[in-house]
């Protein structure tokens, strides 16, 4: 962003400065300084890739979200994934990533806390990923982050998909990380893996 910012400012002070004859000719020689320096097509995409980027992430984590908080209520079950039968909580996970984004994730927590970008936990944003160790090893529970401080996920037998404060005293003794999916809808799978039931 400050590099597109800089060049931004450059063509302008090209612009204003380059001829004391008046605006034509200085839009002229600005036109030309622009030209013989390639200076347009760097703007371009510096430009496109700032704004498509920022914009894809950004519309991605908001329909990852509001998919999510769609299936608050569905009823946990081991090994689910799907809202018909139930989700356990890399189940959930996994579902919203590849309904909405179109990535499939590897189906445990653990292999997803491998696949996915760790990120510190002041780094979160919407749509990133938070794990904790709920089962006395590390990466045993997942959720997606909401914001806030919050996070929706499948918790545990006889409960439904819900969303939870990170800062309460139990999920704040047992987290054990955030992560970041990267990749987009035109990327890759981050993998696929063998649905092994996880909780």
């Amino acid at each position: 962003m400050r590099r597109l910012a800089c060049l931004l400012l450059l063509a302008a002070s090209v612009s204003s400065h380059a001829a004391p004859d008046g605006p034509e000719v200085a839009a002229r020689q600005a036109a030309r300084a622009v030209s013989d320096s390639g200076l347009m097509g760097r703007l371009e995409h510096v430009g496109s890739a700032v704004i498509e980027g920022a914009h894809t992430v950004r519309d991605r984590a908001a329909d990852l979200v509001v998919n999510a908080m769609g299936f608050l209520g569905v009823p946990y079950r081991r090994g689910g994934n799907s809202p018909d039968t139930g989700f356990d909580c890399s189940g959930f996970v996994r579902a919203m990533y590849e309904q909405t984004i179109g990535l499939v994730l590897p189906r445990r927590a653990n292999e997803q806390a491998a696949a996915t970008e760790k990120i510190d936990k002041n780094e979160l944003q919407p749509g990133d990923l938070v794990f904790f160790n709920t089962m006395r090893r590390a990466f045993s529970h997942v959720g997606i982050y909401v914001g806030g401080g919050k996070f929706i996920h499948a918790p545990k037998p006889g409960a439904q998909v819900r969303v939870e404060d990170m800062g309460g005293s139990y999920w704040a003794r047992r987290f054990d990380g955030a992560r970041r999916v990267t990749g987009g809808s035109d990327a890759p799978a981050v993998a696929a893996t063998a649905a092994i039931p996880n909780p």
